[in-house]
């Protein structure tokens, strides 16, 4: 489901620079074909996926801000036993903010 949806621009241990890819994506045209946008669980799918961690909880996700087709995002990874935080930014502006606890 994520084959192709997005390409890693940079990366460093607590901060990864993603680029997504076009609306032709079917992620983009399954949410929605008219307005597509990524949806929230997604978000999360995305960075867990790239930074290879499974979910055990989720302490909570905020999602301010869309991604769309062709954005640039950038990950800030911070980790906290027993809770990692992202908070994804789109140029400067903070656009989500995910804590969870992995297994």
């Amino acid at each position: 489901m994520l084959k192709d949806l997005y390409t890693i621009i940079s990366s460093t241990q607590t901060r990864v620079t993603v680029k997504f890819t076009s609306q032709e994506h079917p992620i983009f045209q399954a949410h929605f074909p008219e307005y597509p946008i990524l949806a929230g669980f997604l978000q999360i799918d995305v960075i867990l996926n790239i930074l290879n961690k499974q979910i055990k909880t989720i302490k909570y996700a905020k999602f301010i801000d869309h991604i769309y087709p062709n954005d640039i995002v950038t990950y800030e990874i911070t980790d906290k036993d027993p809770y990692t935080l992202i908070k994804i930014f789109k140029d400067t502006k903070k656009i989500s903010e995910i804590k969870y606890e992995t297994k």
